[in-house]
């Protein structure tokens, strides 16, 4: 095979500088006649995207051998020249996963690079390859198979963190701990319960990535440029082939559109804002006011001088990283606000911050899905903070309404007043005497104290979706049947 390297020339050694051409032995440029030089070293620089978009080249080489089949059922090409593309892509597949293809920059993109590639094999036969479609819909179809399998792909990782939640919280389903609001001691509640609050999270963003996934799964293959082609195609055919569920409608449409990208984006926007949440509780429950959860080695990392930390920095790369996706989608939506109908080569900026969010969230929920599974909850510490911060006041403000009859807005005063003479003792509401309950409020007896202990306030708690250890032990045996 012929030697397919280029380099880039620079005199001064400095990027830029240099207004040689850069330098190819594949061949004649790929613009046809209406080109007589090649491009500047910056112009090629910054017009070059193989060295990312080579990760679309078992999609490109699906498409292209779906829309050579489809030529010559329709009688564009020769069964002759379909079979030699068939067998020429898929020798092109092997040397690509052998690694001895060689990507060569000045060809500029992976559709080009297979494309000479397949020439070199085969001859004339590839280059019938191209009719009745163009470099704009060939991508447009390679980037919504790339982002449909990716989607495939996150989606059995969020499944996986849900599975990993459910179990933890069937397991601690009875185990109380604080619940917070302002991150301050509210209500208490069970571990099992908060963890299942984030499966309820999880399951909205496969949710979310579903219905991305459904409304991508169309196919621009056949729209050509933007208008179309005159040749008799089928892209209903194309469009089975490739697993879409049918042709995209418009065809300047189809090569401009990329808001599957942006939904895709956006819901893995949403997806790492929760991780990053889970993360952030992570990060609080592991530090030393609270030690409600411990990490193994396997998810912390140690200190270059203090030989006693133990730091959860793979929950703070995880709250990082959300920062990476959330400027993908951004960077993305800038990139599309202002272009002009159809294809401009601004969508050129599309693929990395897609490329590069995908690996970020993946390696987040493996983080995340790791860290789930090796965390150990020190119940008998979250018992006891459970109990802090007068965290049963409700349950004495809902006693007072149910047995008393009191108006809650009164039960709530009462409350208040019995909360402030435990906090001017120093003491949590169970240990207040029933005198100084008396004294706010005659009525009071000594059955008020069935309902402030922490135990007690989860069980009542038995409406729908409250923290009562039944519904949780119940939610997560539900979550793990469908899950399974």
């Amino acid at each position: 095979m012929m030697d397919r390297r280029v380099r880039l020339r620079d005199r001064d050694g400095r990027f830029g500088l240099s207004k040689d051409k850069a330098e190819t032995p594949v061949g004649q440029l790929q613009w046809g006649g209406r080109f007589g030089a090649g491009p500047d070293a910056v112009m090629q620089a910054i017009n070059v995207s193989i060295g990312f978009d080579q990760k679309l080249w078992r999609e490109d080489i699906t498409g292209s051998r779906a829309h050579a089949a489809m030529l010559g059922a329709q009688g564009i090409l020769s069964a002759a020249d379909v079979e030699a593309i068939d067998a020429g892509l898929a020798g092109i597949a092997a040397e690509i996963e052998a690694g001895k293809f060689t990507f060569v920059d000045a060809l500029e993109d992976i559709h080009t690079n297979i494309e000479v590639r397949l020439t070199e094999r085969i001859g004339d036969a590839a280059r019938r390859l191209h009719t009745g479609r163009s470099r704009n819909d060939q991508v447009a179809t390679d980037f919504r198979l790339w982002v449909r399998g990716a989607i495939d792909s996150v989606t059995a990782q969020v499944t996986d963190l849900m599975k990993a939640m459910a179990g933890r919280a069937a397991e601690h389903a009875a185990s109380v701990m604080p619940g917070f609001t302002h991150l301050q001691t509210a209500q208490p509640v069970t571990f099992g319960h908060h963890l299942l609050a984030y499966v309820e999270m999880l399951s909205r963003d496969a949710g979310r990535l579903r219905d991305a996934r459904a409304r991508l799964n169309e196919c621009p293959l056949g729209a050509a440029a933007l208008a179309g082609t005159s040749f008799p195609i089928n892209r209903h055919m194309t469009a089975a082939a490739l697993g879409f569920d049918r042709p995209t409608a418009n065809s300047l449409d189809s090569v401009s559109d990329r808001d599957f990208a942006l939904e895709y984006l956006s819901a893995l926007s949403i997806l790492a804002m929760h991780l990053s949440r889970f993360a952030e509780e992570i990060i609080i429950w592991c530090s030393s006011p609270y030690k409600l959860i411990s990490l193994t080695d396997a998810f912390t990392t140690g200190s270059s001088i203090m030989p006693q930390k133990r730091n959860p920095d793979a929950a703070e790369l995880t709250r990082a990283k959300t920062g990476r996706i959330f400027g993908a989608l951004l960077g993305l939506l800038t990139v599309m606000k202002g272009l002009p109908m159809a294809y401009a080569k601004d969508m050129q900026e599309d693929k990395e911050p897609v490329f590069d969010a995908t690996e970020a969230i993946s390696l987040c929920l493996a983080a995340t899905a790791g860290m789930v599974r090796d965390m150990q909850a020190d119940t008998a510490r979250m018992a006891a903070l459970a109990g802090s911060g007068f965290s049963t006041a409700t349950d004495l403000a809902d006693w007072l309404v149910r047995v008393l009859g009191m108006p809650f807005r009164d039960a709530h005063h009462v409350t208040g007043r019995i909360v402030k003479l435990a906090e001017d003792q120093n003491i949590d509401l169970p240990a207040v005497k029933l005198a100084d309950m008396q004294a706010v409020e005659p009525r009071i007896t000594e059955a008020v104290y069935q309902v402030l202990t922490v135990d007690a306030s989860v069980a009542s708690r038995t409406s729908f979706g409250g923290t009562a250890p039944s519904n949780v032990a119940a939610a997560a045996a539900k979550w793990l049947e469908i899950l399974a």
